[in-house]
């Protein structure tokens, strides 16, 4: 039997967190894993240099064959917009809700009712 040593560049790496760094340290933080940044939503990736990652995949701890690609999204900046998602207001939940089920403060629960007229 033969043993034939591991070459350094052909193992995998994993991905560090990325999310929550400035761009210029995210790209620092590939970089030291033979990593290579990506961002689909900013194709001037040198220009959002003070931009943070909100979002990234693969997710941290992932392993990866060196020389990958990490996607990373940025958070707009100022007078970007970047509202984000919100959730729908519009239509509004139907009226009554917990309303029907519970009694208003200070009045006596229904099922107490029903017994205390009798």
């Amino acid at each position: 039997m033969r043993l034939v040593p591991e070459i350094p560049e052909n193992r995998d790496v994993r991905v560090p967190r990325l999310v929550g760094l400035m761009a210029v340290d995210a790209h620092e933080a590939a970089r030291t894993q033979d990593l290579f940044l990506t961002a689909p939503d900013r194709p001037d990736l040198r220009a959002a240099a003070v931009d943070h990652v909100v979002r990234q995949y693969p997710p941290p701890g992932a392993q990866v064959p060196r020389k990958s690609a990490v996607y990373v999204w940025f958070d707009f900046g100022e007078g970007e917009g970047g509202g984000g998602i919100r959730e729908p207001r519009v239509p509004r939940p139907p009226l009554g809700g917990l309303r029907r089920e519970l009694a208003e403060p200070g009045e006596p629960p229904s099922c107490c009712a029903a017994l205390s007229s009798s």
